[in-house]
This record gives C-alpha cells, structure tokens and sequence, in this order.
C-alpha cells in the first residue's frame, strides 16, 4: 500500500531556497530504497518549474501547484491553468484548501470544477477538506468532511476518483496557532472517510500539526494513508525524517499484513 508524504509551502521560500531544499532532496535519497512511500513537494508556483528540475534526476519525488484555474485560457488575471502548471512540471494540483476558501472565496462549485478540470488534463487532485472548531466540538466532523468531499467529487466515474487523493485537515489543527489532533479525535473523521472512499480514491492522507513526535501515530490511524506536513518538512531534515518514519510504518504494516495472509493460509 501507498504511504505519502507531501508538503505544500504556502507562500514562503525564494527560488533559490527552494531550488536548494529540492537539490539536497535528490542527493538524500539518490540509491535509497523508499518502499512504497510516496514523496511530494507543493512549491509555491513561482517555483514549480525550478523545484521539478532540480528533482529531474529523482522522478520518484511528485511536484505540485498550489492552485490551478479550472479554465484552459482565458481573461483570468492573477491566475494560473492546468495546463501552464502541468508545463512547469506539476502532477499534483492541490484544491480547496481551508485558507483559499476562507481569504479568497473557493466555493464546493469552484472546487469541484477545479477537480475536473485537474483530472481532465491528467494531474493528481489533492482534494482538502477539514471542519472549523465548532463543528468538531459537537461531534460533527465526519458529516461536515463527507459532505465536502461529496460535493467535490460529484458525478465523478470510478476510473477518475481511482486518481484522486483526500486531505484531511481539520481547520482548527492547521496552521502556526493550529493544536495537534489526538489520535481519538482523528479515529471518527477517518472512519467515515474510509467507509465511504477508502477504497474509491488513491489515498487518504492527514494534516494538520504534523510534526517528527506524532507522525508515527497518525500513520498508525485505521485509513491514514499518509501525510500532508506544514512547518515541519518546510526543513529538508524534518522531511527526510518524516520520510524515514513513513518508510517504517509502511514496512510495519507490510509484515502485519502478511501475517495474516498466514494465518488465514494455516486456517484453511
């Protein structure tokens, strides 16, 4: 199975910075076995094209944008298509994160074209979803994230939604003021999200307040399908130890797994 782990930089890193931090990135891990971990990195999109070139020598690594219009061309000003940000290198389009929909108006019907149209062109969706405090106070956050999810992923075929992946991010866990989510709190969301997509889309992932002393746990969750990391990967060696955990969690489960393929084979 899949283990990701990805980092989206927000607004911050120069070219320079982020053409280091992907450089360093492509020596650590140049001859090292990643297992079925899944690295990607979501500059901010004046460094896609530099990030995706200086990674050119380890394809293994996944470079992203942050946004993408869900329009090929047109009287957009300020924007960026699917195809320009496929050009500069991107193969994952991150959607819907809580701070566009909060600062620059993202609705359902923007995310959801925003997912077609991502698809459309043969990128990777990096659906986010995530409850405000108040909700998840009264017990809310699996019907609040379903509903997002199914509203974006509305009318989907079952080949599209294969390609599609899901962060959860609950609001109030995000963020430099964020407070990290106790495994308790992340078992609910997850279970819903996994009945319902678990086996429909590449992968569910969390974020939220991810850091080197809580990854492995959040990896250990029912559905956690990886991690999508703020600060903490923002530092090449936080994310080359993220890698490595994941790397462990990934084995770890392989061998679980194959334990009870025994088991049922001592059964019979």
């Amino acid at each position: 199975m899949t283990v990701w782990v990805g980092t989206s930089w927000k607004m911050n890193k120069t070219l320079a910075e982020a053409t280091d931090w992907a450089r360093g990135l492509a020596e650590a891990l140049a001859g090292r076995d990643l297992g079925d971990v899944q690295p990607f990195v979501i500059p901010p999109a004046t460094a896609i094209a530099a990030v995706a070139q200086a990674l050119a020598e380890e394809p293994r690594v996944l470079v992203g944008a942050q946004n993408a219009h869900w329009a090929e061309a047109g009287a957009w000003t300020g924007e960026v298509s699917v195809p320009q940000v496929a050009d500069a290198g991107a193969r994952i389009v991150e959607i819907g994160h809580s701070e566009r929909r909060e600062h620059f108006g993202e609705t359902d019907e923007t995310v959801r074209a925003k997912v077609a149209a991502t698809l459309a062109h043969g990128l990777v969706p990096l659906l986010c979803v995530g409850e405000p405090a108040e909700v998840q106070a009264a017990g809310g956050s699996g019907a609040h994230v379903l509903g997002q999810v199914e509203r974006a992923l509305a009318g989907l075929e079952a080949e599209q939604l294969s390609r599609v992946l899901i962060a959860y991010e609950p609001i109030w866990a995000i963020g430099e003021h964020g407070r990290p989510a106790t495994v308790a709190e992340l078992a609910e969301p997850f279970a819903a999200l996994g009945a319902h997509w678990g086996s429909r889309v590449a992968g569910l992932l969390y974020g939220g307040s991810v850091n080197l002393d809580n990854a492995a746990d959040l990896l250990g969750i029912d559905h956690v399908d990886g991690l999508f990391v703020g600060r903490t990967a923002w530092r090449l060696e936080g994310y080359l130890r993220l890698l490595e955990i994941a790397r462990s969690a990934e084995a770890a489960r392989a061998r679980t797994i194959n334990d009870e393929n025994d088991d049922k084979e001592k059964v019979k």
